[in-house]
């Protein structure tokens, strides 16, 4: 079967579908790549103008696609499930996560204020017209998305992630389209060493993950709880978890409890992005791209957001650009 015929199996009548409700304008797209960080991303998926993305249910594994059925200036979206029938329970639970992953009641980026703070930010603003800040689903996918990323680039870090979604995540096959939702903890914690390595993580990285999959298992890594504490008290808190760093912590909030008062300290990426978003006589520094995003006080985060677009904006990875 072609990749073509592939897809196309996802064209069946989908087991549930739910209208989301969000504030417009709302841009899909930009959110979502924005969410993947890479096209690679072997969980959070873009084709055809629909997110996709495996999860699991007591049912099973199911497939989700979230479409927008109008524009981004008047958005119209709708969340499919694919692959069997669900409880009313899981569908609940559904629903609630793709509303928090894609900021659906999330407050617009206040475009024209960072405009106004950096005139150089317009062109980016535009292609991202309507984008919300995403979040990954849980505050251990987060960690995970964010620990074989330290010290190595966007891309090693994603082909690692990719091998451990096909190794330890549960499969659903949709036609002849297989689909991985992410490991779970119990899948991270119930397995050797040397498998997770096997990934690609290195022994820290490997007893780092398997640690904090046994603390969401105890119950001890709880989102709640952050969510209760000031952004600093989070931040302590965060480093006092088994390798996380200031650039881990800073990353966390900003992608696993959207704190948009938070800019990741020593993000090498981020400031390569921003010198390309802002032109600067001299390249940033990760030292110097915290500084510039200082400027911006509580809403530093959406600088992060904003050059990560600008990257993905030069490789044609946004769309149209602009409202529609």
């Amino acid at each position: 079967m072609s990749t073509s015929e592939a897809w196309s199996a996802l064209a069946a009548p989908p087991d549930l579908s739910v209208d989301l409700p969000t504030t417009r304008p709302f841009n899909l797209e930009a959110t979502v790549r924005l969410l993947q960080r890479r096209p690679t991303n072997r969980v959070d998926r873009w084709h055809a103008g629909a997110y996709f993305r495996a999860i699991p249910t007591t049912a099973g594994v199911r497939l989700l696609r979230v479409t927008n059925r109008a524009t981004i200036a008047e958005p119209l979206l709708r969340l499919d499930l694919l692959g069997g029938v669900v409880s009313g329970e899981d569908a609940a639970g559904a629903v609630a996560m793709v509303c928090w992953m894609l900021g659906l009641d999330a407050p617009l980026a206040p475009t024209a204020w960072l405009v106004e703070v950096e005139p150089r930010l317009a062109p980016v603003i535009y292609a991202l017209h309507g984008f919300r800040t995403p979040c990954f689903p849980s505050l251990f996918e987060t960690c995970a998305s964010v620990i074989p990323f330290q010290q190595l680039s966007l891309d090693a870090g994603t082909a690692i992630v990719g091998r451990l979604v096909e190794r330890f995540g549960q499969p659903v096959t949709i036609g002849d389209q297989r689909w991985f939702s992410f490991p779970t903890p119990e899948s991270i914690a119930g397995a050797s060493p040397a498998e997770l390595r096997a990934s690609g993580l290195s022994a820290a990285k490997t007893r780092s993950l398997q640690a904090l999959a046994h603390l969401t298992i105890a119950g001890e890594l709880d989102i709640e709880q952050l969510r209760a504490l000031p952004t600093p008290e989070a931040f302590t808190a965060l480093r006092a978890l088994p390798s996380i760093g200031p650039w881990s912590a800073g990353l966390i909030l900003l992608r696993g409890l959207r704190r948009l008062d938070s800019f990741p300290a020593g993000d090498v990426g981020a400031a390569r992005n921003l010198t390309a978003l802002i032109e600067p006589p001299v390249p940033f520094t990760p030292a110097t791209a915290s500084a510039f995003a200082d400027r911006f006080g509580d809403r530093r985060g959406y600088l992060y957001f904003l050059a990560l677009g600008e990257h993905l904006r030069a490789r044609g990875l946004l769309g149209s650009a602009g409202p529609s």
